[in-house]
């Protein structure tokens, strides 16, 4: 379709779960669980029925086996009706992301003129998995046919078949380089020369930022309560630290490159379960529900990089929106940009203040520019809050649609990087 011929698409509404920090063993919901957590009192509170939807997608990346199709699953146990199509979607880390940019491209292009999108991920319920080598063994086992067949394949069980590989732990390793996502930011704190105070300093920083958004009420249109089938109530983000200092943090060893890297658990996100949904409609749609949008979405981008640099996914991806638009730095309000780690996103800052790195990777004539600390994740990140890789993508959408219209902002920008070297931005202005 020609640019004029496009519909206008908008984020009328949305809401989020608390992120809960996985403690060790399954949380209390699983992603669909989530899902419904936080889609019921969305729904509840709009004016139109649930069957104005056309479609229902869902970011999931570590989806369980009773849940396949998660986007369905939850949307049936929404109360949408058995006609309304649903599916799930899997880019890793920007899965929340992509539900909100196929659902905005679909509208754009008159195909549909509401649709429900999140993202959701229980991280604490990743699967044990079996060694390759025992899973030879059980088909050995499995195939034996008669008591000696049997015997034989006995004699070659091993100790280790019966100790579990945490799946999520192979999933945040690349199989390309074969490097960990953490080992990937070590890579560019080395590049960027980001030292471990720096780090632990935007980390502390984080916390506090999510600390004051929850007591002053910052969260409250985006945050819906939870509740267990024991009746206990989650109400907010638990893995803040509300009173975390450069002292506390300087006392974790680095994770992924001891005993020098820069990479800790304290300026790490964290491993958490979570769910989130935005609710996107076309112009008609607004007008024909009554609608009072958040934001509109005018533009989004995705980019492929080395993988083993994927923390400058946000670099690649955002660039090139505000180049399309004829903006510079200083033109973008606000920026929420995930916190993999802390030193991911500081070698995203200093690459874009970078003019070498700009003029050889982004084809630009100089730097692009410094992006102010006070307009980037204004009320913390994944480093406070927890990074449910399916999720994120969308919460920090839904957010800054929030936070520009909390601050009276006119434009932001939201960005992630993505695990497997990949990058995705999305570019909001306040809707008129």
């Amino acid at each position: 379709m020609t640019s004029t011929s496009r519909q206008r698409v908008f984020l009328v509404d949305g809401a989020r779960t608390p992120f809960l920090k996985a403690r060790g063993e399954p949380g209390p919901f699983t992603p669909v669980d989530l899902a419904v957590q936080c889609g019921r009192p969305l729904l509840a509170r709009q004016t139109f029925e649930r069957d104005a939807f056309d479609l229902v997608i869902l970011g999931c990346v570590n989806v369980i086996a009773d849940e396949m199709n998660p986007a369905r699953v939850a949307g049936l146990r929404l109360g949408l009706p058995e006609r309304t199509v649903a599916f799930s979607v899997q880019i890793n880390c920007g899965s929340g992301m992509q539900s909100i940019d196929t659902a905005y491209r679909y509208i754009r292009d008159g195909s549909h003129q509401m649709i429900l999108a999140g993202g959701t991920e229980a991280l604490s319920h990743a699967p044990l998995t079996l060694r390759q080598s025992a899973v030879q063994w059980f088909g050995r086992m499995n195939a034996a046919k008669g008591p000696l067949d049997q015997a034989k394949a006995m004699a070659g069980i091993r100790p280790e078949f019966f100790k579990p590989v945490v799946g999520l732990e192979r999933g945040l390793t690349d199989p390309i380089t074969t490097l960990s996502m953490g080992q990937t930011a070590e890579v560019l704190a080395h590049h960027f020369g980001i030292d471990r105070e720096t780090a632990d300093t935007y980390a502390m920083q984080s916390h506090h930022r999510l600390a004051a958004a929850q007591s002053e009420g910052r969260l409250k249109d985006e945050l819906m309560p939870s509740f267990d089938r024991d009746g206990t109530v989650y109400d907010h983000d638990d893995g803040v630290r509300p009173d975390s200092d450069m002292e506390g943090l300087s006392k974790p060893k680095p994770v992924f490159e001891p005993p020098y890297g820069k990479v800790t658990a304290g300026n790490s996100s964290q491993i958490t379960d979570g769910a989130s949904w935005c609710i996107l409609a076309s112009e008609q749609a607004v007008e024909a529900h009554g609608l009072e949008p958040l934001a509109e979405i005018v533009d989004s981008e995705w980019a492929g990089l080395d993988p083993s640099i994927m923390g400058l996914g946000p670099v690649l991806s955002s660039t090139p929106i505000v180049q399309r638009h004829g903006l510079g730095v200083e033109d973008i309000d606000l920026w929420e940009l995930n916190e993999a780690f802390a030193a991911q996103v500081l070698s995203c800052l200093a690459a874009w203040n970078d003019a070498d790195f700009c003029r050889e990777v982004l084809g630009l004539d100089g730097a692009f520019g410094r992006i102010d600390r006070d307009r980037l994740n204004v009320d913390g990140g994944a480093i406070s809050l927890g990074h449910p890789v399916g999720t994120s993508g969308n919460r920090i959408v839904l957010h800054l649609a929030n936070a520009m219209k909390d601050r009276g902002a006119k434009r932001g920008i939201a960005t992630e990087c993505i695990g497997g070297g990949l990058g995705g931005a999305m570019m909001l202005e306040v809707a008129r």
